[in-house]
């Protein structure tokens, strides 16, 4: 297991597509034909095949190259089984009464809305083909999937000083910075059309479209707004933009081969400081986005040892996410398990032979 300083394991949030297989319920149970627009029940709940539809294009986004017919159903199983999944999260939260209310989804609804003009939300909306409610439904899945999994899998974990110990013995040569390494946060826009980030309904695309909102961004630093805060609304990578923009740590020379003009404007910076607007260029130099980084700390070459608290924390993470994920693998596989699901979208492949 190898860990580099600064870098803590970052499993996806979405560890239900960690799942493997599609869920059948027992070939004994009832086989009525259900109506065409029902593609799979969990529990008696119907999904909808427009629901299904709904989520494939998202997945699909923008690619410009249209899938085979066979390519098609196979995103389609795999979109279905994270639907399915998310279902079966979805009555079991409500089970434990811990559906997420109106007022949550209102809160989180105004975060989301923040960085836009009325005029420029509803048009995003549009181009991802919802509606507000829909985004509101999306909204309450989302917080609700994370109460539950915050009461039933974060409640359980618990890392000991001795595991931190352990696991410093054994990986000591990981936090021995053979070079300066830079802490560093971002603020990317691409000129792209990008697929939706989380519940974010998209972007309009082109460079002066990216430019303004890179602008605006920088605006909003310079005024005194809190850079993580401008991230998580204007940032449109999605590793980063809900962590407020940390990249966590990269070493020099990776620096200096990747982005020689970033890195040029990264090494004057103080911590704490943030560059001007950079242009991102593809191979052909074409522009591609913009970028602003912020310098949270740099870190001379050298050995760091256990009582260095920043250490601590990096192996506290880094066991923290470890554990996270084998509980909640663990935790869905018990659901799935007790769940009764008839999967017909996949039962319609099968009899028709794949074709």
């Amino acid at each position: 297991m190898q860990v580099s300083f600064g870098f803590a394991a970052r499993p996806h949030v979405a560890a239900l597509l960690l799942f493997s297989g599609v869920l059948f319920s027992p070939l004994a149970a009832c086989h009525r034909s259900p109506s065409a627009d029902v593609v799979a029940t969990v529990n008696g709940k119907e999904i909808q095949r427009a629901e299904l539809e709904r989520n494939y294009q998202i997945q699909l986004g923008d690619n410009p190259q249209k899938p085979s017919d066979q390519e098609a159903d196979i995103l389609r199983l795999n979109v279905l089984r994270s639907m399915i999944q998310k279902e079966i999260l979805q009555q079991q939260a409500a089970k434990l009464n811990l559906t997420a209310s109106d007022e949550d989804v209102n809160t989180k609804l105004t975060e989301i809305k923040a960085p836009y003009t009325e005029e420029q939300f509803n048009n995003l909306l549009k181009q991802r083909n919802m509606t507000l409610d829909d985004l509101k439904r999306d909204i309450r899945r989302d917080l609700t999937e994370t109460k539950l999994l915050n009461k039933e899998i974060e409640s359980k974990i618990n890392i000991t000083d001795a595991q931190i110990s352990a696991f410093y013995a054994a990986h000591k040569a990981d936090f021995d910075l053979i070079e300066p390494q830079y802490h560093m946060a971002q603020i990317v826009v691409t000129t792209a059309p990008a697929p939706p980030n989380g519940n974010m309904p998209g972007k309009p695309a082109g460079e002066a479209a990216a430019k303004q909102r890179i602008d605006a961004a920088h605006t909003e630093l310079v005024s005194g707004v809190d850079f993580a805060a401008v991230a998580a609304g204007a940032s449109e990578d999605p590793n980063t933009a809900s962590n407020g923009g940390d990249m966590g740590f990269a070493r020099e020379s990776q620096l200096k081969a990747a982005d020689p003009a970033g890195y040029d404007a990264i090494s004057k910076l103080k911590p704490g400081q943030f560059t001007d607007v950079i242009p991102e260029y593809d191979q052909g130099h074409r522009i591609v986005g913009y970028a602003i980084y912020r310098l949270l700390a740099r870190e001379p070459a050298g050995q760091r040892e256990l009582n260095d608290p920043r250490v601590q924390q990096a192996i506290h993470q880094t066991l923290h996410d470890s554990q996270k994920q084998l509980l909640q693998n663990a935790y869905l596989e018990t659901l799935q398990d007790n769940a009764r699901v008839r999967n017909f979208f996949a039962e319609e492949i099968l009899k028709r032979g794949g074709q």
